[in-house]
């Protein structure tokens, strides 16, 4: 008999564990306990990669054949510091193909496409056929965040595919972690 009590013992506070979980889970809603450096619930309330790389104009296979990614910091956090200084008007002057934002300017790993790329446009003093990313950075350190790499990973991988781009024809920055 002592052994039955004690499995329902077990039980009912098994039970009760169960529910308490629930009850804290359903508290905390859309908002997860951070996961540390990287925590996947953020990552996948970015936007798709697929869709990053669509434009409004024809995309010919042919038309990419290498891939450059730098660093660029913006003191202030906006993204219209990227443009040069003898541009005016803001994002479609952005002399690259995307951004990759690190939490001040847009979300942490987003990737922004330009106006260049949208147009399927050369960027200025480069090779008419090298796509550009800039991965803003912050001015001190310099160093892409944990999001910003896997972003950036996953939309050279995605433009690799597409466009036929071979690996030896990718350019990363030289601390590229």
């Amino acid at each position: 008999m002592t052994t039955h009590s004690r499995e329902t013992k077990v039980l009912v506070v098994l039970g009760i564990s169960i529910i308490l979980g629930a009850v804290i889970l359903n508290a905390l809603g859309h908002n997860p306990p951070s996961a540390g450096a990287f925590c996947l619930s953020r990552y996948y309330r970015l936007g798709s990669v697929k869709k990053s790389i669509l434009s409004r104009a024809d995309q010919s296979p042919g038309r990419w054949s290498q891939i450059e990614i730098y660093y660029r910091g913006t003191e202030s956090g906006k993204i219209e510091q990227l443009a040069s200084s003898s541009d005016v008007g803001g994002h479609e002057h952005i002399n690259c193909h995307f951004v990759i934002c690190d939490g001040r300017v847009g979300h942490d790993g987003q990737i922004l496409p330009t106006e260049k790329w949208q147009r399927q446009s050369s960027v200025i003093h480069y090779s008419k056929q090298t796509i550009r990313i800039c991965v803003i950075a912050d001015d001190k350190a310099k160093i892409p965040t944990d999001f910003q790499i896997r972003r950036t990973e996953a939309l050279v991988e995605k433009l690799c595919r597409k466009f036929n781009i071979q690996p030896e024809s990718i350019r990363y920055p030289d601390d590229w972690q």
